[in-house]
């Protein structure tokens, strides 16, 4: 059954000045803060919680149904996705306004100056899912990450009024919505998944207990860095799985999107919670040591490496018979 991945689409434009920002601002004139920058170098990358889940997924052999909103500039990146096993004919094409993008400049010391233009983003909104579901046949789940909020609201009441199990991801999200909307995105959710600050987040915006978040959602996956990954339930034991050593710590722009395509790929397999998680964190490694959220290529043999050396071959063998499309 297909995995229908709804969230944002977007560009990168990553920028890096050799110089600190700091050394340019006059505290007391910020009222009248005008400032350029010279920067080194600029990386346009593709980007967008979607977009980058659904290409870990077609990387691990899945076809997975892509649901977002984009300008008409999106036929380069759509052609990229298609190449990569990404289903896209039902992506909702603006007439007016462009593809999201994201633009931000680094300093030396890592402080960032960004700006994020949502575009056509914020005409998720518009996209019903029952069309897609008919053309596509019944998901086996809806992933409802980081989008317009409208859209996200949309999408998780129609699941829940339709039956299609959801997955609620509203990771960026949380830190603008209140408890009444974050309540709404993940009341229901077959699987919540979160980092250990959106967590915190969580309680303390609903005002629900950790006891009380799980008593509304059937798995709740929470991703803590080096430490690796919690997976916790309401109807089984808690258990974590360790994180999968770095070579070298590159950037970790997207990392968590790896993360999730890696563990409903393994549930897409019919493979247990244990080993979504541990495909999630082999897959969230690779983005960690690219520049980039879709630069990674997986090479089977490595990655097998990869996953024996940290996982055991019992691990390996459960996941082996299911990888289609990786290079030799």
């Amino acid at each position: 059954m297909p995995l229908l991945i709804a969230a944002s689409i977007a560009t990168d434009h990553l920028m890096s000045f050799p110089g600190k920002f700091a050394d340019s601002l006059v505290v007391d004139q910020l009222d009248k803060l005008s400032v350029s920058f010279l920067v080194d170098d600029l990386e346009v990358r593709r980007g967008g919680c979607a977009a980058n889940i659904c290409f870990g997924l077609g990387n691990l052999g899945l076809n997975p149904v892509l649901v977002g909103a984009v300008g008409e500039d999106f036929a380069d990146y759509r052609a990229w996705l298609e190449r990569h096993n990404v289903d896209c004919d039902s992506v909702h094409v603006s007439e007016t306004r462009h593809t999201a993008r994201f633009v931000c400049t680094n300093d030396s010391s890592h402080a960032q100056i960004a700006s994020f233009y949502p575009g056509a983003m914020s005409e998720s909104r518009e996209i019903e899912l029952k069309p897609i579901v008919d053309r596509v046949g019944a998901p086996d789940y809806v992933l409802i990450g980081p989008d317009d909020p409208q859209g996200m609201l949309r999408h998780t009441d129609e699941c829940r009024q339709r039956g299609y199990r959801f997955v609620a991801d509203p990771s960026q999200q949380l830190a603008f919505g209140d408890g009444e909307l974050i309540r709404s995105l993940i009341d229901g959710a077959e699987i919540l998944f979160s980092n250990e600050y959106e967590a915190s987040l969580i309680t303390q915006k609903t005002g629900w207990s950790r006891e009380d978040v799980l008593s509304r959602v059937g798995t709740w996956v929470v991703t803590m860095g080096p430490a690796g990954v919690r997976v916790d339930s309401n109807s089984a034991e808690s258990f974590t799985v360790p994180a999968v050593p770095e070579i070298e710590k590159i950037e970790p722009t997207g990392v968590g999107d790896a993360f999730r395509a890696g563990f409903l790929a393994a549930l897409g397999w019919g493979l247990g919670h244990e080993r979504a998680a541990q495909l999630g964190c082999l897959l969230a490694v690779y983005v960690v040591e690219q520049v980039g959220t879709q630069e990674y290529v997986l090479s089977r043999a490595a990655f097998l490496e990869r996953f024996t050396s940290t996982y055991g071959a019992d691990a390996t063998a459960d996941i082996e018979p299911h990888l289609k499309t990786l290079h030799p």
